[in-house]
C-alpha cells in the first residue's frame, strides 16, 4: 500500500468515527439513547437496516462465493421481500402501539418474564457471537493479506466502533451508517467498472456474461427439491423467508433501527425500501465476483488465494509436491486462456455446434483446474491441519490489492472497515439495550431515574464491545464467513420467531407451554445442526442449514400447542374428579 492509500483509508474511517461522535453527543434520556428520540425518517431507517445487515463479511465473502460457486447464493434472499411486507403489516404496528424499547418486552406482556428472558438470552448468545465474528472476519483476512497483526486489527475495529456507539447510541449508529453505505456503494461500483476495464478489448459486457455462463457461474435459479442443497428457490423462499422474518422482526439489532422511526408509516417505508433494494444489491455484489472470475480467465491467479495457507505449505515437507501442482495450474491457465479466446471468437461466428464444442472444452479445463485446486487444499491440510484452506474469503481482497490503482486500494479497504463498523455498531447498540432493559432494569427492585439507565446503557454497550473484541481474538475461521454468520443465525432465529408467532396469532397457548417448547426446540435444533450438517461439512450434508429456520419455527409452535392441549386436558380431568 502506498501513502495515498493510507491517507484515503485512515481519513475515511476517522471522518466516520469523528462525525458520529460529534453529531450525536448529549443524549439526555434512555429514549434518546436507545430509540434516537424517535425522529428517524424512512430513508434513514432503510439505509440503517441495510447497513446493519451488510457486514464486512458481505463484501469480502460474497464476491468469493460467486467466484467459486456462481450466482446461486442470491436465492438465499428471495424470501426477504415477503418477510418485509409481513413485518410491516404485523410486527411494526404492535411494537409502536405498545411503545416498547425492545422486541422482548412484548413477550412479557403476552406471556411472562421467563419467556421474555429466554428470548433475550438466546439473542445475546447468537448476537454476541455474531458481533465477534463481524470484527474477526475482516481482521483475519486483512491480517493474512497485508501482514498486519490480527489481534491489533481486532482491537482497532472494536475500539473505533465503541467510541461513537457508546457516545451516541442509536442515533450515532444511524448517522454513521448513512456515511458508511455511501462509501460502500461507491467502492463496489468502482470495483465493478475497473474489473470490466481490465478485460480484453474485444470482450464487452455481453460476451463476459456468456463466458461466465459457459463456466456455470450464471445458474441463478435452482428449482430442485433436494433438501441437501444449500441454495434453491424453495429454500430461499421458505427458509430464507423465516430467517428474514426472524432477523428483521425479532432481532433487536434490526428492530431498534425501525423503532426509532417517527411514525409507523416511516418505519414501514424504511423496511419496504430495504426489501426492494436488498436482492438487487446482493445480485450486484455477486455479479462483481463473477466478473472477477472472468478476469482471472485471462490473468494469472494463485493456486490458493489464502497467503497463510501458501506460507504453511512452503515451509513444509510437501512444498515440492505443491510446486508441481502450481506448474500444472499454470499449464491449465494457459489452455484456459486459449479456450476462452476461441469461445469468444466462435460467439461472433454464431455457429451453434462450434459454440457447444468450445463451451464443453472450457468446462473440461475448469473441471481439471477445480480438481487441481482441491488436491492443493488436501496437501495444505496435510502440511498444517489448522490453517484455512477454503480461500473464498480471500479472492476479492487479492484482486483489490493486486489490480486496483493507488488510492482506490485505500477506498476499497475503507469499504471493508466501514461495513465491519456499521454492522458491529448495530449489534453492540442492541446488546447494550437488551442487557439494560430486559435484564438489568426488569430485575431492579429499587426505583432508578432516567440518568441511571442512560449510564447503564453506555456501560453495557462498552462491556459488549470488549466481549466482542475478546470473541474476535479467540474465533476460528471455518468454511465461508458469510455462511458461518447465517448458520449461527439459523440455529437460533427459527425458535425465537416461532415464539413471537405464537404470541401474535395463537391466543390459547399460555406461558408455561411456550417456555418449555422454546427450551426443547433450541436443544433439538442444535442437535439437528450437529448431526445433519456440522459433522458432514467435509462431505455431503444431509440438510441445508436454511431449513433450520423453518424447522425451529414449526417445531416450537407444534410443541407449544401440544403441551397446552395436554395441560388443558389434565386440568379438565382434575376438575371432573
Amino acid at each position: 500500500m502506498e501513502l495515498i492509500d493510507w491517507i484515503v483509508l485512515i481519513g475515511t474511517l476517522a471522518f466516520i468515527v469523528g462525525y458520529g461522535y460529534w453529531k450525536t453527543q448529549g443524549s439526555k434520556s434512555v429514549e434518546d439513547y436507545i430509540l434516537g428520540g424517535k425522529k428517524a425518517q424512512w430513508w434513514t431507517i432503510g439505509l440503517s437496516v441495510m447497513a446493519t445487515q451488510a457486514s464486512a463479511i458481505t463484501f469480502l465473502s460474497t464476491p468469493g462465493q460467486a467466484f467459486h460457486d456462481g450466482m446461486g447464493f442470491v436465492q438465499f434472499y428471495f424470501g426477504q421481500p415477503f418477510a418485509m411486507v409481513f413485518i410491516c403489516l404485523v410486527f411494526i404496528p404492535i411494537y409502536h402501539k405498545l411503545k416498547v424499547y425492545t422486541a422482548y418486552e412484548f413477550l412479557e406482556n403476552r406471556f411472562d418474564l421467563k419467556t421474555r428472558s429466554l428470548a433475550a438470552f438466546l439473542f445475546m448468545v447468537q448476537r454476541g457471537l455474531g458481533a465477534g465474528i463481524t470484527i474477526y472476519a475482516p481482521a483475519i483476512i486483512l491480517s493474512a493479506v497485508l501482514g498486519w497483526d490480527l489481534k491489533t486489527l481486532n482491537i482497532i475495529i472494536g475500539i473505533a466502533v465503541i467510541i461513537y456507539t457508546v457516545s451516541g447510541g442509536t442515533n450515532a449508529v444511524s448517522v454513521t451508517q448513512k456515511q458508511q453505505m455511501f462509501v460502500i456503494m461507491v467502492g463496489m461500483f468502482t470495483a465493478f467498472f475497473l474489473v470490466m476495464s481490465y478485460l480484453p478489448d474485444d470482450l464487452n459486457f455481453s460476451k463476459a456474461l456468456k463466458i461466465a455462463g459457459a463456466n456455470n457461474k450464471l445458474n441463478i435459479l435452482d428449482f430442485s427439491v433436494d433438501a441437501k442443497s444449500r441454495y434453491t428457490v424453495w429454500s430461499g423462499i421458505t427458509g430464507g423467508f423465516f430467517l428474514a422474518l426472524a432477523y428483521f422482526g425479532t432481532d433487536q439489532s434490526q428492530v431498534q433501527r425501525y423503532l426509532s422511526g417517527r411514525s409507523v408509516r416511516e418505519s414501514q417505508l424504511g423496511l419496504i425500501f430495504n426489501g426492494l433494494l436488498k436482492v438487487p444489491m446482493q445480485f450486484f455484489i455477486l455479479l462483481v465476483g463473477v466478473m472477477v472470475f472472468v478476469f482471472y480467465q485471462y490473468q494469472h491467479s494463485p493456486l490458493n488465494f489464502n497467503p497463510a495457507a501458501v506460507a504453511a505449505i512452503e515451509q513444509s515437507e510437501y512444498k515440492d509436491d505443491y510446486r508441481n501442482l502450481e506448474e500444472k495450474h499454470l499449464e491449465l491457465e494457459s489452455k484456459k486462456k486459449i479456450a476462452q479466446e476461441h469461445y469468444s471468437a466462435v460467439l461472433d461466428i454464431k455457429d451453434y455446434e462450434m459454440i457447444v464444442a468450445a463451451k464443453n472444452r472450457i468446462q473440461a479445463i475448469n473441471e481439471a483446474e477445480r480438481a487441481n485446486r482441491e488436491e492443493a487444499k488436501a496437501l495444505i491440510s496435510k502440511a498444517d491441519p489448522v490453517v484455512e484452506t477454503n480461500d473464498k474469503d480471500y479472492v476479492f481482497i487479492h484482486f483489490i490489492l493486486n489490480n486496483l490503482p493507488t488510492g482506490l486500494i485505500g477506498l476499497l479497504l475503507a469499504v471493508i472497515f466501514s461495513a465491519a463498523m456499521s454492522s458491529t455498531a448495530s449489534e453492540l447498540n442492541a446488546l447494550g439495550t437488551i442487557t439494560t432493559i430486559d435484564i438489568y432494569k426488569r430485575n431492579q427492585t429499587k426505583e432508578r431515574d432516567q440518568l441511571h439507565y442512560l449510564r447503564a446503557s453506555r456501560w453495557f454497550t462498552l462491556l459488549w464491545g470488549l466481549i466482542a473484541i475478546l470473541i474476535a481474538n479467540f474465533a476460528s475461521l471455518i468454511d465461508n464467513l458469510i455462511q458461518l454468520v447465517n448458520i449461527i443465525g439459523s440455529i437460533f432465529y427459527g425458535n425465537v420467531l416461532g415464539i413471537f408467532l405464537i404470541a401474535f396469532f395463537i391466543d390459547f397457548v399460555k406461558r408455561n407451554a411456550v417456555f418449555i417448547a422454546g427450551v426443547v426446540t433450541q436443544i433439538s435444533v442444535i442437535a439437528i445442526y450437529y448431526f445433519a450438517i456440522h459433522i458432514h461439512d467435509a462431505g455431503e450434508e444431509k440438510l441445508g442449514y436454511l431449513w433450520l429456520n423453518f424447522i425451529g419455527c414449526a417445531l416450537v409452535i407444534i410443541l407449544a400447542v401440544i403441551l397446552e392441549a395436554i395441560n388443558r386436558s389434565r386440568k379438565r380431568l382434575m376438575n371432573q374428579k
